[in-house]
């Protein structure tokens, strides 16, 4: 799976994302609304960590099949 893939299908890809990401509110899905940045600084301010392991996580999420 790719970015391009989430971006240009996020309201089928916002479910998955939740399921990961729990803290991730409703809202939080309509402000990243398929943007990997906006994904990469929530995760920052909902988890409190680092942008570099948010990025990771990300990527992990991403090579998951």
């Amino acid at each position: 799976m790719n970015w391009n893939q989430i971006e240009g299908n996020w309201e089928q890809f916002k479910g998955k994302v939740q399921e990961r990401w729990g803290d991730l509110t409703g809202d939080d899905m309509d402000v990243i609304a398929g943007n990997r940045k906006q994904l990469v600084g929530k995760l920052q301010e909902r988890y409190g960590i680092a942008e570099e392991k948010a990025e990771r996580e990300v990527d992990d999420w991403l090579s998951r099949p």
